[in-house]
């Protein structure tokens, strides 16, 4: 197994989580998404996207998006600890919350989106970072805050005491606003969960600043 990453991508942050979870230790190339090796001859043959993370399969199989990956790793993995439910509404949930993330949060404030904007809107990187990046974050918090809070099927994790595919998500995008000094103090059950996790080998060992690459 071969796992395409870059230390500050959340999306591979996620995947880094997951595989830590599993045991499940793969052959690690890491793209540069600075220096644009994503946008390369070869690493396009792989991933028509240009993103990472990607990950390869001992048979070759080929998966990207974190969000797939991470299923794929639960249902190819079965025996190794389970990050997506046995029920049909338990996996709704822990679904609804990581999509939450992943999919209204994240997109907004990636590097591609915020680059984007500060070159079309002549902003600088604090102006950008302010007007932007932190309002995004505010609203999906607080989204995710109340949704947390509205159900009995939060506990020590987003799913009761097991950890899922909803925590290998919230804790990249902590550990982001947090990168970008934005104010959580709103968060309680965000942040609880959170420092829960960071104290879990499984969470630490997947930070940016622990990776190979991040020298």
């Amino acid at each position: 197994m071969k796992l395409y990453d870059y230390y500050r991508s959340s999306a591979a942050f996620r995947v880094r989580i997951a595989l830590n979870i599993k045991g499940l230790m793969p052959v690690r190339e890491f793209i540069s998404l600075i220096d644009l090796e994503q946008r390369s001859k070869d690493y396009l043959l792989l991933n028509p996207q240009g993103l990472v993370p990607t990950l390869v399969d001992d048979d070759g199989t080929v998966v990207t998006q974190s969000m797939a990956i991470i299923e794929y790793l639960d249902e190819t993995r079965p025996d190794r600890p389970r990050l997506i439910p046995d029920t049909v509404k338990d996996r709704a949930w822990v679904r609804a919350l990581s999509e939450i993330i992943a999919c209204d949060i994240h997109p907004l404030n990636n590097l591609r989106v915020l680059r984007h904007i500060g070159k079309e809107f002549d902003v600088d990187n604090d102006t950008r970072n302010d007007i932007w990046y932190k309002h995004w974050i505010a609203e999906g918090m607080k989204s995710l805050e109340s949704t947390l809070n509205s159900s009995s099927l939060t506990g020590e994790f987003c799913f009761g005491d097991n950890l899922t595919m909803a925590d290998c998500c919230l804790v990249p995008q902590v550990y982001n606003a947090k990168r970008f000094s934005c104010d959580l103090t709103s968060y309680k059950t965000v942040m609880r969960i959170n420092d829960v996790c960071m104290n879990l080998s499984y969470f630490e060992q997947a930070l940016p600043e622990n990776q190979p690459d991040a020298s």
